[in-house]
């Protein structure tokens, strides 16, 4: 099964949160003009997506992740948590950062062991808004659990960037996290300028996944808000899927003969298959109605390199924009 699949499905409907995360103003001195808090610094307050204050003594070091974005998030930052979920997956499909041999596995992302977590004594677990509530209750009678939005089917990017903020500040890396987010940045307007300078300004593309069940072929496609399409769009090309897509991932499914109303002999599709289970050059490579695709027929089919993580965090944005720009020659 694919990564978030399962969780997505399953768990959508629940989705009631609709607060991104917040930081307060850092109460010491270094924080405040911008400097990344010392080791003994504190106390942090950090409002979560939940609108809950997690309130810290100093900022976290001791930090367990339940999810591969916010384990990217932190790593990012120069810390390396104590603990993580699905690190044989996260080493798979986010390779972004590289994580330290000392983190523990504490289980799934569906179903982390609360025994693991609880027992490497963190001072802070971050989760995502897709967890069960009875978890994050059962969590916060021994440790603070700050939960970020994960997704936000109106503006994944700004989402994205308030989610990284939060996690900076409750480890007293601020000044990191601004540095991440102006690299970012840079990439995307230097890209965009790149992309127009190869003639590619305004091209369509779709960008998916796929899976095969039995002799079913799923494909997956990211809509317009999906957090890989706002940051193609940030490039300046434009999303060619207007097929309906779920509120707050901005996904949709579809099969080989949902994708026959692409008919734009300019689109590029892109698709990602990390694990090896490569449904497009494998499972539709016969295909009749596949190979009548345009896309297909013109050879613009282009997968991406593996470990590109499409739900991961800013350098997960930066690698993706840079296999298209690479894609389209820019």
């Amino acid at each position: 099964m694919k990564p978030l699949r399962g969780a997505i499905v399953t768990l959508a409907a629940l989705l009631t949160l609709a607060a991104c995360g917040t930081t307060e103003p850092p109460k010491d001195a270094a924080q405040e003009a911008g400097k990344p808090s010392a080791a003994g610094a504190g106390p942090v307050t950090v409002t979560d997506s939940r609108g809950k204050a997690i309130k810290l003594d100093k900022p976290a070091s001791r930090v367990v992740t339940l999810e591969w974005a916010e384990t990217e998030m932190l790593a990012s930052l120069g810390v390396q948590p104590v603990g993580a979920a699905d690190l044989k997956g996260f080493a798979v499909w986010d390779t972004a950062v590289k994580l330290d041999p000392s983190v523990k596995d504490v289980g799934t992302r569906v179903e982390p062991s609360v025994d693991s977590i609880v027992a490497l004594q963190p001072d802070l677990v971050i989760m995502e808004s897709v967890r069960d509530a009875a978890l994050v209750d059962q969590l916060e009678k021994t440790v603070p659990v700050l939960v970020t939005k994960a997704s936000d089917g109106k503006d994944n990017l700004g989402r994205l960037r308030a989610d990284f903020k939060m996690v900076a500040a409750a480890v007293g890396k601020t000044a990191e996290a601004d540095k991440v987010l102006a690299d970012l940045d840079k990439t995307l307007a230097e890209g965009k300028q790149k992309l127009a300078a190869a003639g590619a300004a305004g091209k369509p593309f779709i960008m998916a996944d796929g899976w095969k069940e039995n002799s079913n072929i799923s494909i997956r496609l990211f809509g317009k808000h999906a957090l890989v399409s706002e940051v193609a769009e940030q490039l300046g090309l434009v999303n060619a899927w207007t097929g309906k897509v779920d509120p707050m991932w901005g996904l949709g499914n579809t099969d080989v003969e949902g994708l026959t109303v692409l008919k734009d002999e300019n689109i590029r599709f892109f698709y990602n298959a990390s694990d090896n289970d490569d449904v497009f050059t494998g499972g539709l490579a016969g295909n009749a109605i596949w190979k009548s695709l345009p896309f297909v027929k013109k050879q613009q089919v282009t997968r991406l390199p593996d470990g590109i993580w499409t739900f991961g965090g800013p350098l997960s944005c930066k690698q993706y924009a840079e296999a298209l720009l690479k894609a389209y020659g820019a």
